[in-house]
């Protein structure tokens, strides 16, 4: 069974900076195509934030986080991480981390999630103003 772990989430003021970590069960053995990070805020829809192809490491991001966020991996710690930089008070959210099954065989992972199969139980990441 496929489960993402995340972890990192907490309180921070604008213009601050956190990163989240995840960790992948069985993360060796894993095959899937696509990691990222979706997030929902209370009386929001789910939004997709960033995603990562991991066979060449190529990113995906949301307009609202282009040129603040950062997905990256780390196949030697077996963790995907989103680096939150210049944070503002709407990117307060539950975030989730997100894994494709390994039947996905698409060579791109929209922020649409479309490849999302495997969903973490969430960090919460509060931005104040």
């Amino acid at each position: 069974q496929v489960q993402p772990v995340e972890s990192g989430g907490g309180a921070v003021q604008a213009g601050g900076s956190l990163r989240l970590s995840c960790v992948v069960s069985s993360y060796y053995s894993y095959r899937g195509n696509c990691m990222g990070w979706f997030r929902r805020a209370p009386g929001n829809d789910r939004e997709g934030v960033a995603a990562i192809y991991k066979p060449d490491g190529s990113t995906y991001y949301a307009d609202s986080v282009k040129g603040r966020f950062t997905i990256s991996q780390d196949n030697a710690k077996k963790t995907v991480y989103l680096q939150m930089d210049n944070l503002k008070p709407e990117d307060s959210a539950n975030y989730y981390c997100v894994a494709a099954d390994y039947q996905y065989s698409g060579t791109q992972c929209s922020v649409s999630g479309n490849w999302a199969a495997y969903w973490g139980q969430g960090t919460q990441v509060t931005v104040s103003s």
